[in-house]
């Protein structure tokens, strides 16, 4: 698992950011896809190109960790309480969705998807998902 999350990410880093597209929260779903899953954000690429429209499906679902766990809900992936390489979580501030983001667990941190980088991050995981090799 580690070598398939290691060329994910090197993979994922070719492709531009682009909020709608290519953004914190729709690599989880590429990760997903690629573990094997159908695209939890199928319904949702494409439909913002900015930080406010992505602000706008956020308070729709109620914050982030409500609106990723509706999206693994679709494809039956369930809460972990500890993360495990691969997993899947929502890690940053309970109290400021905005300084919140979608990671996925490397081993010994949470990488995530910014415009430039794909950091390993020591961080606070708000919820997490048990995501596995389908």
């Amino acid at each position: 698992m580690e070598l398939m999350l290691g060329r994910f990410i090197d993979q994922h880093m070719t492709r531009a950011w682009s909020p709608g597209d290519t953004d914190c929260i729709l690599a989880l779903a590429d990760w997903c896809v690629e573990l094997g899953y159908s695209d939890p954000a199928a319904d949702l690429r494409g439909t913002y190109d900015d930080e406010i429209g992505f602000q706008a499906i956020i308070d729709a679902a109620g914050g982030v960790v409500p609106l990723i766990d509706s999206r693994a809900a679709l494809i039956g992936v369930e809460r972990a309480a500890l993360p495990e390489i691969g997993f899947v979580a929502v890690i940053g501030s309970p109290a400021n969705v905005s300084r919140q983001w979608g990671a996925i667990w490397n081993g010994s941190g949470w990488s995530v998807r910014f415009k430039d980088a794909y950091p390993s991050c020591a961080a606070h995981a708000l919820a997490i998902w048990r995501t596995e090799k389908q």
